[in-house]
């Protein structure tokens, strides 16, 4: 129960790593409120948590959209209290041509990817602050180091997520507050699977390459995670970590 007493919100939570993450908070004893566009799945997964005890609480939104994250997140502090620790997860993926994407697009892609992060930390510091403690995680990806053809401009919005956890964690530090990411490689989530299955033989070919010869589970990252949002992690802080079996320490 090493969350007891805390309150998590978590960005994008109703399937994938998000859905691992709020579990695994769940599990470890705190109350739990995500976001999602996702009404449906969402509702579904709140039922089953709180069928089998978990205090859980779920508001759509879209992080894109500060005004309407800000009506979930005050919504979700009116049940639960002051946020104690965020999960920065939602995010989409982008595969677009630099010359055919239009500024609209960019836009919209960098308001979930990253800016979103910002608009978390923009609400949930001032109480943070004031309690003289918090933790928060941004997911990245190993494309905030490394990167694969046709992932433009995904790598940027995780190499500048990185950057916005490096200033956070120096600036908030002295608030007692950590902010810390977590970069997962290949995942075997909704999304990585559609991915894998667009091509015929991507799968096995991403396969070939993974030192421990398998992909991770969303549960392995939300271990990682929790660990993070609690006491365990006291001192870490501004740390980039990757969870990635290995991958990114292969040689090309």
């Amino acid at each position: 129960m090493k969350l007891a007493n805390q309150h998590i919100f978590v960005t994008g939570g109703a399937k994938g790593i998000g859905a691992a993450i709020v579990r695994e908070a769940a599990l470890a004893g705190a109350k739990v409120s995500f976001v999602d566009i996702d009404v449906v799945t969402s509702e579904a997964f709140i039922e089953e948590l709180r069928a089998q005890g978990h205090t859980v609480a779920f508001a759509r939104a879209d992080v894109g959209d500060f005004a309407d994250l800000e009506s979930a997140y005050n919504s979700l502090v009116a049940q639960f209290g002051n946020v104690t620790g965020v999960v920065n997860n939602a995010g989409v993926n982008s595969y677009a041509d630099p010359v055919e994407m239009t500024d609209e697009q960019w836009d919209a892609f960098f308001a979930v990817d990253l800016k979103s992060i910002w608009h978390t930390a923009k609400l949930a510091l001032p109480a943070m602050r004031v309690a003289h403690k918090g933790s928060i995680v941004n997911i990245g990806s190993i494309h905030g180091r490394l990167t694969y053809p046709n992932f433009f401009p995904y790598g940027a919005a995780k190499s500048a997520g990185m950057g916005l956890t490096r200033n956070l964690g120096v600036d908030e530090g002295h608030h007692n507050i950590r902010t810390n990411t977590v970069s997962p490689g290949y995942v075997l989530t909704p999304l990585t699977r559609g991915w894998l299955q667009a091509e015929p033989g991507r799968e096995e070919r991403a396969l070939s390459i993974q030192p421990m010869e398998r992909m991770g589970r969303p549960d392995e990252i939300a271990r990682v995670v929790t660990f993070l949002l609690s006491d365990d992690a006291s001192f870490v802080n501004g740390s980039d970590w990757a969870i990635d079996g290995g991958l990114s320490a292969r040689s090309a």
